[in-house]
């Protein structure tokens, strides 16, 4: 039996709101899609309601899987407006609005401290202002670091449009569904592995909005049964948009790596980054310079084939912890395509060492106080 958007909705005027309206009938659900027996949307609210309707998100999800024909579920929580939706009311004519104020004023009583994952300890966003610098392979051989140092990890690859953790750790398939209706992540080498690559064929293209996005993205941090964890990676995609703000928001994140090459356009970008989590009050643990020199392996020549020192000396301008370089080299980009990670497959390697190094000093940095903090309040005067 095939369903449509109709039919869910009908289906969510038996989920109540806090106010008392049905779901289906409030105008809060954006766009619904369906297909292959699976359905997604976004329930829109106020940044203030996270708390106060997570309940109704979860219900809603419950409902719609009950539907017959419905083999899975993906419901989130957006403050991104759905087309054709009203806006939420405007501050009085002649109010001030004051962003980005700190101190008890810019914590209004509804605004509660985002809800974290039951059983992880820290979660530390891996970003990058652009592609093509490298950020999926540092975060894997990071997770890898991480968990030779004895700690529990696991990777989200919440890279939605181009997931890549799949291929490095050498993964495939698709997750189980437990007894609770949550789904179970893969595992290799230690690290428990989550990404939308498990749940999409590798050549289907996401063209999703906004919305859809933040509503995976949801459901894999909040609906997989992740286990007691020391740390959660969690491979952003590059730049500074959608789900960059999704995290922030809606999780309490422990920091961010920045991940950079040398070069100025890279360097470029990497300031936007560290600028953005900055703005959304997200410590930054640090920036790593990767692919920082090239060793010949025939002669055994150094050479810095996209400058050197870069992000290093922009780690120094902006302010924040420098966490180390990565080379550029052959056994890095053979392994990472064979789904054979360095760090995990030749710990002994320099390449791995210097990966070592740097979830040494991320490590450090979360024990020395990089705890998660609230994101921005707007106040209204």
């Amino acid at each position: 039996m095939s369903i449509g958007s109709e039919d869910v909705l009908r289906a969510l005027d038996a989920v109540t709101l806090p106010d008392g309206k049905p779901l289906g009938a409030s105008g809060r659900v954006g766009d619904i899609a369906v297909k292959d027996g699976k359905v997604i949307f976004a329930i829109q609210i106020d940044p203030a309601e996270v708390n106060a309707l997570e309940g109704a998100r979860a219900e809603a999800e419950r409902v719609v899987k009950a539907l017959p024909g419905v083999s899975a579920a993906l419901v989130g929580l957006t403050a991104d407006l759905p087309a054709g939706s009203s806006r939420a009311p405007q501050a009085p004519a002649g109010a001030g609005v004051t962003p980005l104020r700190s101190g008890p004023k810019n914590q209004p009583a509804s605004a509660g401290k985002q809800p974290g994952v039951p059983g992880v300890k820290h979660i530390v966003a891996v970003a990058s202002g652009k592609g093509g610098v490298g950020k999926s392979t540092t975060s894997c051989n990071l997770a890898l670091g991480l968990a030779a140092l004895g700690l529990k990890v696991g990777m989200l690859d919440a890279d939605i449009y181009g997931p890549s953790q799949p291929k490095l750790f050498g993964l495939s398939g698709k997750p189980r569904v437990n007894e609770q209706r949550k789904l179970e992540p893969m595992e290799r080498y230690g690290v428990k592995v989550m990404s939308m690559g498990f749940l999409v064929d590798e050549t289907t293209a996401m063209i999703w909005r906004g919305p859809m996005v933040m509503s995976a993205l949801t459901q894999m941090l909040r609906e997989v049964n992740w286990g007691e964890l020391d740390v959660l990676v969690v491979d952003m995609p590059p730049g500074t948009g959608d789900a960059q703000l999704t995290m922030a928001q809606q999780t309490p994140l422990a920091g961010a790596v920045i991940v950079s090459t040398p070069q100025d356009l890279a360097l470029l970008d990497a300031r936007r980054g560290v600028a953005m989590f900055h703005k959304v009050n997200v410590p930054v643990l640090g920036i790593v310079e990767n692919m920082a020199s090239f060793c010949c392996p025939n002669c055994g020549h150094e050479s810095h084939i996209f400058g050197h020192g870069g992000a290093r000396a922009e780690a120094e301008k902006t302010g924040v912890p420098f966490l180390g370089e990565i080379p550029l080299h052959m056994d890095i980009r053979q392994t990472s395509d064979e789904g054979r990670p360095i760090v995990a497959t030749n710990p002994d390697s320099p390449h791995a060492k210097a990966y070592r190094a740097v979830a040494q000093n991320v490590w450090e940095r979360l024990q020395a106080g990089g705890g998660a903090k609230a994101g921005p309040r707007i106040v209204i005067e």
